[in-house]
């Protein structure tokens, strides 16, 4: 049971292991945002191209969709990010239960957008959970964890796809355990918990009142989506690589009389081609962006084209 890329990989592991798998859950067909396309689910596509079969109950707890599920008289059903809460009459309908691949370190980071939020809050180290799954969300019980060390410039894209590599085989390693008989239970900690929630567009809107730091990580913690944006002569401009600015001067600019001014809160400069933004505390130096309507680009290249003042303040 599955619905985004990160469940269609481990869909993919499962096919090709020596498990079977005997049917695939998945949310409902949405149309795209013209609606005028129906639009499969990552794990939909990776089915039907494995011949097989595919079920989109609205509500996979209902009583039909269990029945329905009930049919196919599973061992055990994995969940990986499916997009519903599931209720005992399905939790408990398999042999071995249902187990969860969740991509964090348990308890640390339930809910929906546990690998953007490692990036935005700066963590060292994230990876994967295996679970028993219980009524709560992502509450649990442990069976294995495995974690991996972030890179100083890692992107939710990149951390996706290597929780996506990751998972896969620990899962593998999860199900040998549990069909052995070796599978822990390592109850969580409900005290060092904690929960994250979907992530909307609004959250990409960069406040430059706060410090360069946490902007940096903000960047690359929505990357590929929403993607963080200010305005610039009432434009879209999306930043889309940035690192704390190294020269000193880059704090600085010199207003009309020829004063060497700091640089305000969201306060463009620009000097020897580079491209920086002020903040509440440091100074960001951006390397790639797109102004709306236009393509990605290199800041060099961004401002060969552009026509922004230097010292334009972004909203």
């Amino acid at each position: 049971m599955g619905t985004p890329d990160i469940a269609a990989g481990v869909l993919e592991t499962l096919i090709n292991s020596e498990h079977e798998v005997a049917a695939v859950v998945t949310q409902p067909d949405k149309p795209n945002a013209r609606g005028n396309e129906i639009i499969f689910s990552a794990v939909k596509k990776t089915a039907l191209a494995a011949g097989l079969p595919v079920l989109q109950p609205l509500k996979a707890s209902a009583a039909e969709s269990v029945e329905e599920i009930a049919a196919y008289k599973p061992d055990i059903i994995v969940v990986v990010a499916y997009g519903q809460l599931l209720k005992m009459n399905l939790l408990e309908l398999p042999k071995y239960g249902c187990i969860n691949v969740h991509a964090s370190l348990l308890p640390k980071y339930r809910g929906a957008s546990p690998i953007q939020w490692a990036v935005i809050n700066g963590d060292k180290e994230s990876g994967v959970t295996i679970m028993h799954m219980a009524a709560g969300l992502d509450t649990g019980d442990i069976i294995l964890k495995r974690s991996i060390e972030l890179a100083p410039d890692e992107t939710a894209g990149s951390l996706f796809d290597r929780l996506t590599e990751l998972s896969g085989p620990v899962l593998l390693e999860a199900l040998e355990k549990i069909e052995n008989g070796t599978a822990e239970r390592i109850p969580q900690n409900n005290d060092e918990s904690s929960y994250v929630t979907v992530l909307s567009k609004a959250m990409g809107h960069l406040d430059f009142n706060k410090p360069a730091a946490e902007l940096e990580r903000l960047i690359r913690g929505l990357i590929p989506w929403p993607g963080a944006y200010a305005y610039v002569n009432k434009k879209m401009l999306k930043l889309w690589k940035t690192a704390l600015a190294s020269n000193a001067e880059a704090a600085f600019i010199t207003d009309e009389s020829g004063n060497k001014q700091q640089l305000k809160a969201g306060q463009l400069h620009i000097a020897d081609g580079a491209l920086y933004i002020g903040t509440a505390e440091g100074v960001l130096e951006v390397f790639e962006l797109q102004l709306e309507g236009k393509k990605r680009m290199f800041t060099g290249d961004f401002l060969r084209g552009a026509n922004i003042a230097d010292g334009t303040i972004l909203e």
